[in-house]
């Protein structure tokens, strides 16, 4: 099963970036025998600043057709890492070719987009900066796969 990360703004070179790199090389080698990845990035941006809508739109287009369309939003639901693997599995289990997980810009996802999703996804109740839930989500990506192939990452 493709992941896609679809994501508003370019991450440009820095730690974040590092770190994203790190975690999607490390998902990659963990997850392709497991039948997950790769993993893939998906940048776009609003350069007209036309706001949350415009920015709905260019990630709809992001998202491959037929995919899981996974939000990331505080209103979203709330799991464990192990919970999140199990439903990875499920999905990659139930056929699916392909799992998108949608992160918006400053203000959020429009709520156009939020009503489409398939899952909608928190990290929690605060609100995060958009370009740290991209690291937070590439280390759980990863995470997940540890888990699902019983490697040591993951001490619950």
């Amino acid at each position: 099963m493709r992941v896609h990360l679809c994501a508003v703004g370019r991450l440009r070179s820095g730690p974040e970036r590092e770190l994203i790199a790190d975690y999607v090389q490390r998902f990659d080698r963990t997850g392709r025998p497991l039948g997950l990845g790769p993993l893939v990035e998906h940048e776009v941006e609003n350069k007209k600043n036309a706001g949350m809508g415009a920015e709905a739109d260019l990630l709809a287009r992001a998202v491959p057709a037929g995919a899981v369309l996974v939000t990331l939003d505080e209103r979203g639901k709330l799991l464990t890492s192990p919970e999140f693997a199990a439903q990875l599995a499920r999905w990659r289990d139930g056929g699916r070719q392909d799992v998108a997980f949608v992160i918006g810009g400053a203000d959020g996802i429009d709520p156009s987009l939020r009503a489409k999703a398939d899952f909608p996804m928190s990290f929690g109740a605060m609100v995060w900066p958009h370009m740290l839930v991209r690291v937070m989500l590439a280390e759980q990506l990863y995470r997940a796969a540890n888990i699902l192939s019983g490697g040591p990452y993951h001490r619950a």
